[in-house]
């Protein structure tokens, strides 16, 4: 539990020198594929959240879905990638080649969907190669093009302002 500690701030030490270094979007693309980071250990509802954007005309092929978890159950199985803070060693590089994946896959959007500041989250974040990125205006306000002002229980309100700005962008 305490190495958790010290693995945490090796790594957030590292993040904030290189949140120097956030390049703005300038991409016009409309948005077609969706990257959808969760953290579990405080919104349940993954589930009617996907229903959300696909209600919204996203297509359920088109959305990849990974999951963050502080505590993990040995015999409970899991749905949708899973990881945890064990998946990154001590030089603060990610062990897991799922989540590898998925921060060096082209989405045309990146929705970062938790509103509590975690130094794992904050470098999927970071390091993923997403053209436009949303988050909440909870988290650090270098990290996303677009925040969103609500907590994460109120996922119809969040869904339903990412669409109003996303058609005010000509995202859609």
């Amino acid at each position: 539990m305490f190495l958790n500690y010290i693995k945490n701030y090796f790594l957030l030490k590292i993040l904030k020198n290189n949140l120097h270094n956030v390049k703005a979007s300038t991409s016009n693309v409309s948005v077609q594929t969706i990257g959808l980071l969760v953290d579990e250990s405080y919104f349940f509802e993954k589930e009617t959240l996907i229903n959300e954007l696909i209600a919204n005309g996203i297509l359920e092929s088109n959305i990849k879905v990974i999951v963050y978890r502080d505590k993990w159950k040995k015999n409970e199985p899991y749905f949708k990638q899973t990881f945890g803070t064990k998946h990154i060693n001590w030089n603060t590089q990610i062990t897991n080649p799922a989540v590898n994946d998925f921060i060096n896959e082209q989405f045309d959007l990146l929705i970062s969907y938790y509103d509590v500041e975690k130094s794992f989250l904050i470098k999927i974040t970071h390091s993923s190669k997403a053209k436009f990125k949303v988050g909440f205006s909870s988290v650090d306000k270098r990290l996303n093009h677009l925040m969103i002002n609500t907590n994460a229980e109120n996922y119809t309100v969040f869904v339903h302002e990412l669409f109003r700005y996303l058609k005010i962008l000509n995202k859609i």
